[in-house]
């Protein structure tokens, strides 16, 4: 009737807590793990029983052990995002636009349970990336920009305490930083949309650390309509300028 209780072996313990601390975002995709020794101490476990549990896990592809170079959690944990899907999103001109539809989806959620659900380290961590991405337009370094962007909005992922939309947004990081490097440097020329940008990154903080769900949603949903209204306009320019080229260029023949 009853059945019995068994002890799970440590090293199982182990494998436990590390798979947790992977999925909630505690250790980062390409991130190096302590070596055994402090791995065991912090623990309170021997150092056979971490190399066991580190084995199981690269034995399942989370960790990846480094001849000379310690231990390292999987950096292409999102396999469904390869590289090769990556260069053929990017060279498809309709599927920025894709992209923007599904981050309204995304980043708006990231933003309504981060308001919800942040806590004051979460604040202050979407703080300081905004500060690192403030001080990146300010020396008008649209490659660090990008990055800095990302980082930003990865800040406010983390703050939702949702695992499955930190990880979808990681996984989208490559894709997403290669397609704001372009649009910055689209629009660094005009102030004016620089600014406005800016602004609209404010308002979505200003929101998630007034704890203010909705108010924060609606920001997000205002920057990415803004960033898409702006791409759209740049497309029609773009367009315009290319038969006004072809149009000069049939008056030279004649």
């Amino acid at each position: 009737m009853f059945k019995s209780v068994t002890t799970p072996k440590k090293s199982d313990a182990i494998v436990l807590q590390l798979e947790n601390m992977i999925v909630e975002g505690s250790l980062k995709p390409g991130q190096k793990l302590p070596a055994e020794r402090a791995l065991a101490e912090q623990f309170s476990v021997s150092r056979p029983t971490i190399r066991e549990a580190i084995q199981k896990l690269a034995a399942t592809g989370v960790l990846e052990s480094r001849q000379g170079g310690g231990t390292y959690v999987t950096k292409d944990l999102s396999r469904g995002f390869s590289d090769p899907l990556l260069k053929l999103l990017a060279s498809h001109p309709e599927a920025q636009y894709d992209l923007l539809e599904f981050r309204h989806a995304l980043d708006g959620l990231c933003a309504y349970y981060a308001a919800l659900r942040s806590t004051a380290v979460d604040r202050e961590h979407i703080a300081s990336r905004h500060i690192v991405l403030q001080g990146c337009y300010a020396k008008q370094d649209y490659k660090a920009a990008a990055i800095a962007d990302v980082e930003f909005h990865l800040a406010i992922a983390e703050a939702s305490h949702n695992m499955v939309l930190l990880h979808m947004m990681r996984a989208l990081f490559e894709l997403v930083r290669q397609h704001i490097q372009e649009t910055l440097q689209d629009v660094s020329p005009q102030s004016k949309l620089m600014n406005n940008i800016q602004d609209q990154h404010q308002d979505i903080m200003a929101a998630i650390v007034a704890g203010e769900p909705q108010a924060a949603q609606a920001a997000s949903h205002a920057h990415f309509a803004y960033v898409e209204e702006v791409l759209l306009e740049q497309s029609k320019e773009h367009s315009r300028l290319e038969r006004s080229l072809r149009r000069i260029d049939m008056i030279k023949q004649k």
